[in-house]
């Protein structure tokens, strides 16, 4: 790790964060989880909101994919996911659920703004974003597919996505240089 210039997860805690929040909405599987953990940590994300039947750090099937990464990664738990995302409107978040709808926008067209702080809702891995929760939102995006399924792994969606918003922002060089 010394080689890679990896930092502790205490001096993690420490730097600045890539403003953007994750929502899981009734994650089931622990390894999905657990690698939203992985690659939150990998982007430097503020937290992750754990809500409804999403589990909860700490647990092995977690940590199977998290490697670690719930060590560093700041998360809060809701019982429901309209109250994460009240809380996050309330905060000045726009809050973006990634699914397909009859109004979302496609990722490769989404622009974030300079200076606005971002919530992304991740939905079950059958039933997706619960429809309450969309109606939350200030809209939707989705990812352009051309194959037969209909849908990415939640732990796919949320890499693309996160690479995606990384990537427009400019926060290659600005995290880089703040160490």
């Amino acid at each position: 790790m010394d080689e890679l210039g990896r930092v502790s997860p205490d001096k993690f805690k420490e730097l600045k964060k890539f403003p953007l929040v994750i929502v899981l909405d009734n994650i089931r599987s622990m390894m999905n989880v657990g690698s939203v953990f992985r690659t939150a940590d990998a982007f430097r994300i503020e937290k992750i909101l754990l809500c409804g039947i999403t589990a909860c750090p700490p647990h092995k099937e977690i940590h199977k994919t998290a490697l670690g990464a719930t060590e560093s990664v700041e998360w809060q738990y809701f019982d429901d996911t309209i109250d994460a995302v009240k809380a996050l409107r309330n905060e000045n978040y726009q809050v973006f659920a990634l699914e397909q709808t009859t109004k979302s926008q496609s990722l490769k067209d989404f622009r974030p703004g300079k200076d606005i702080k971002y919530a992304l809702v991740f939905g079950n891995e059958v039933k997706g974003v619960q429809d309450k929760v969309l109606q939350q939102c200030h809209g939707s995006i989705e990812i352009p597919q051309f194959g037969t399924k209909h849908s990415f792994n939640i732990s796919v969606t949320v890499g693309i996505t996160l690479w995606d918003f990384f990537s427009k922002s400019g926060q290659f060089n600005h995290l880089n240089q703040i160490g």
